[in-house]
């Protein structure tokens, strides 16, 4: 592959096959498998739309970077005279396959300014089970390109946190042969950031916790319980004591225990990370819905299926909270902030409220 200074095909001498072309992918981090199918896109079409998925998330050692932070890697990896061809889309992990298609679809025609005779090509490659969102854009070409080199992102991100310090350096000179010069170089500076050594850590122990479970006949699959508690136009969120998500927003919740009902095991953490006190007459009343979340991304641990009880405690004065056990603080927040703390929630916890409370719009 060539270098980000190839010069660019001008836009006017280039037989375009369509009005518009799409890419989509996390991005994190930008790699020359990513490169490759960017370069077929902007030989495809005059204008090519990035669509850049887990945007809005918390930082985590799997979505380290920002949105903005990755359309910047993508640009500084382009010819300038390409990069004003390119424009990009922010796109939620939804958890919910119909919802994404139609956010990216929706975004899309609205940066092309499309009208009916738009034409559209979908570049990407089929990778596992996780590409089939390629088939779900009908009335797009598609263009399924081969696997560019055997590259993958997990392994990069799992290469820079794991040898945060004296390795950086020789690590990232070992990566030239998957990463463009100017994602290295990106990544180099971005280690200097705090946030950096707190992933570093993140990492470490995700991967001591998942070393646990190696000699596993299967891969393990957890079932947890989470308790979402309204009252008075709020709800009881703690703020996570212990990595994963240290620091992070989330719901009060664990692992269900083995002689527990699911509404059991959610009273009792809600009981051990919120110290509240309600007799369990009132919580029976006050349990309004239970919803399985169970999207096999949906958690850094691995496989996670949680059971969501929803709780209204109407409009009394809500109770007195203590932060104990996993939590660091606990504290009641109006539902209406909710929305604008997205990007401070642990794994899909933001997801789960916006299920119940509609905190985003519904396309």
């Amino acid at each position: 592959m060539t270098s980000s200074s190839t010069s660019a095909t001008s836009a006017a001498s280039t037989a375009f096959t369509h009005d518009v072309s799409v890419c989509i992918g996390r991005f994190q981090t930008f790699h020359l498998g990513q490169l490759a199918l960017i370069r077929r896109a902007l030989a495809s079409a005059p204008l090519c739309v990035v669509a850049l998925g887990s945007a809005h998330q918390a930082r985590t050692p799997k979505n380290p970077f920002t949105w903005q932070e990755r359309a910047e890697m993508i640009r500084l990896a382009l010819p300038e005279a390409d990069r004003s061809r390119v424009q990009f889309l922010p796109v939620r992990d939804y958890y919910d396959q119909q919802r994404w298609v139609s956010a990216v679809r929706q975004g899309v025609m609205a940066l092309a300014q499309a009208t009916p005779s738009t034409s559209f090509v979908l570049v990407g490659h089929f990778k596992d089970a996780t590409s089939q969102y390629l088939k779900g854009f009908p009335g797009w070409a598609l263009d399924a390109l081969p696997l560019q080199g055997h590259i993958d992102a997990s392994a990069l991100r799992d290469a820079y946190f794991g040898n945060a310090g004296a390795a950086l350096d020789a690590t990232l000179a070992a990566l030239t042969s998957q990463a463009p010069a100017s994602t290295l170089a990106f990544l180099r500076a971005w280690a200097a950031l705090p946030y950096f050594e707190t992933l570093a850590q993140e990492w470490k122990s995700l991967h001591q916790e998942k070393a646990r479970w190696a000699s596993a006949p299967y891969p393990p699959v957890f079932v947890t319980v989470d308790a979402i508690v309204r009252c008075s136009g709020c709800v009881l969120l703690i703020e996570r004591g212990r990595a994963p998500g240290k620091g992070l927003l989330a719901v009060p919740g664990g692992f269900i225990e083995q002689r527990e009902t699911v509404y059991q095991s959610a009273l009792r953490e809600l009981a051990e990370e919120t110290s509240i006190r309600l007799l369990e007459g009132d919580m029976q009343h006050a349990l309004k819905a239970v919803q399985v979340f169970e999207h096999p991304d949906r958690s850094q641990r691995g496989r996670v299926i949680t059971h969501a009880h929803l709780f209204d405690l109407g409009s009394r004065r809500p109770p007195e909270v203590q932060a104990a056990d996993d939590a660091a603080s606990a504290r009641w927040v109006p539902i209406e902030e909710l929305a604008s703390l997205e990007d401070q929630f642990h794994d899909d916890h933001f997801h789960m409220l916006d299920f119940f409370f509609s905190l985003t719009p519904r396309l």
